[in-house]
């Protein structure tokens, strides 16, 4: 459904016809809709959905039509929506929520569920127990398959996937798992004991989120199990919440990259101040790292005195340096966040970066010197100064790219900080010492 067709739906009131309209479509394009509208107009039309819909609808909406929602709706009906509502949505939401609007929530809590969130609130803020949900189908083992379809036709509605089961002892400790696929297509007296797989892949409560998101993408998982340190099961967390973590880590990857504090304010919903906050304190670090660069000139300020002619290929050497290492450093930067790459594989990326730095170097070398020596008009002595320069900074750039992001993961830091703007820096000034050092030395300055 189009806006326009929206509006007149509303303004011609047949709101019959919008409601089944509104009832065809999916959750996700429905909270889309509503969220563009004033918020008088989105209640009355929320008001017109199922309740069913309604609450799937209420999941998808973003932090701030949530809190306007909760601050309209009456009791009753926030009431429901509590009820209704998967338990890791609302873990989600109450942690985004200020403490009145939370108040309200937990008011219309169950006591088992306003304890359960309490200790989900307990969890570290981005690790897996933070973004689990304990919606999910548990068996016994010494159950058959037909008494397990059975639990699973009674308790399934109300779980975040049946896809998956997980198979625990009275004590909750995770012994198996098996599929819904498997159950369906297996004797009916069989137990579960017999048809389960006993080799499950799981994560600790506490386990970073960027963790659980590399073993979905290696596994191509639906749901994973989270357990504590005991083994018994905690939770389990779905792939449409990791899809929500990968999205958030690569944006703070972006946004570190780029030289900016990372947020998650939507760039539209976000005030002047608060973007220019984030940006304004790394640039002043790199501005003042960037006196390094002016400290190096005017230490050979006599070479420059000597052959002026050296400065006019300042910026080249430098731009071609910081792009060169930028390179390097954006595919390892990758590579580690994809585990492509691993803190034994240094020596291994060092040597090929350090291969494919010569390469590349050598290339842009020869190009550079006829261009110099030819069109510039520039001396043979100057010319392969220059050239030399161009080839040995290429070659310190593309190792010092690669190094960097490793020795950050080492030191359990970002990767993505050694990127962008502050390898360009580093390597700036790299380039600069290698440069009036070899003029030094060629032109017997």
């Amino acid at each position: 459904m189009d806006e326009r067709r929206l509006k007149y739906l509303i303004q011609e009131k047949k709101y019959v016809t919008l409601k089944k309209e509104l009832e065809e479509m999916n959750e996700v394009d429905v909270a889309e809709i509503l969220e563009d509208l004033d918020i008088h107009t989105a209640l009355l039309i929320f008001r017109m959905l199922s309740k069913d819909l309604a609450v799937d609808v209420f999941a998808h909406f973003s932090v701030e039509q949530q809190r306007d929602i909760i601050g309209l709706v009456t009791d009753k009906e926030l009431k429901h929506i509590v009820e209704e509502l998967f338990f890791d949505d609302m873990v989600d939401i109450i942690e985004e929520m200020p403490a009145n609007v939370v108040k309200k929530i937990l008011l219309h809590a169950k006591e088992e569920e306003r304890n359960l969130i309490n200790e989900f609130l307990r969890y570290p803020i981005d690790s897996a127990g933070s973004i689990m949900t304990i919606e999910y189908v548990d068996l016994k083992k010494a159950m058959t398959v037909k008494e397990a379809l059975e639990h699973i036709k009674k308790t399934g509605l109300n779980k975040e996937t049946v896809y998956t089961c997980y198979v625990t002892d009275k004590n909750r400790k995770l012994e198996g798992i098996v599929s819904l696929r498997k159950l369906v297509i297996s004797d009916e007296e069989k137990t579960i004991e017999d048809i389960m797989d006993r080799d499950v892949i799981y994560v600790h409560t506490h386990d970073d989120q960027e963790t659980v998101a590399s073993i979905f993408k290696r596994y191509g998982f639906l749901a994973l199990p989270v357990v504590d340190k005991e083994d018994r099961l905690t939770g389990i967390i779905t792939v449409d919440d990791i899809m929500d973590v990968i999205d958030q880590e690569t944006t703070e990857d972006f946004q570190r990259m780029a030289a900016m504090s990372p947020t998650e304010e939507k760039y539209l919903d976000a005030s002047i101040f608060s973007l220019a906050k984030h940006r304004i304190i790394w640039l002043l670090v790199l501005m003042i790292s960037a006196t390094l660069t002016g400290g190096i000139i005017m230490k050979y300020e006599k070479v420059l005195e000597t052959v002026v002619v050296l400065t006019a290929f300042i910026p080249m050497l430098m731009d071609t340096g910081g792009n060169s290492g930028s390179q390097s450093s954006t595919l390892i930067i990758r590579g580690i966040a994809l585990g492509e790459v691993e803190l034994k594989d240094a020596g291994k990326v060092i040597w090929k970066e350090f291969r494919i730095a010569i390469i590349v170097g050598l290339a842009l070398a020869v190009v550079n010197f006829f261009r110099i020596y030819f069109f510039d008009g520039v001396g043979v002595l100057i010319s392969f100064t220059v050239t030399f320069t161009l080839f040995v900074t290429v070659v310190i750039s593309k190792v010092v790219g690669c190094i960097l992001p490793m020795i950050a993961k080492k030191l359990n830091i970002d990767p993505a900080i050694m990127a962008g703007p502050l390898i360009t820096t580093i390597v700036d000034a790299l380039s600069l010492v290698v440069y009036f050092s070899i003029a030094s030395w060629l032109l017997n300055i």
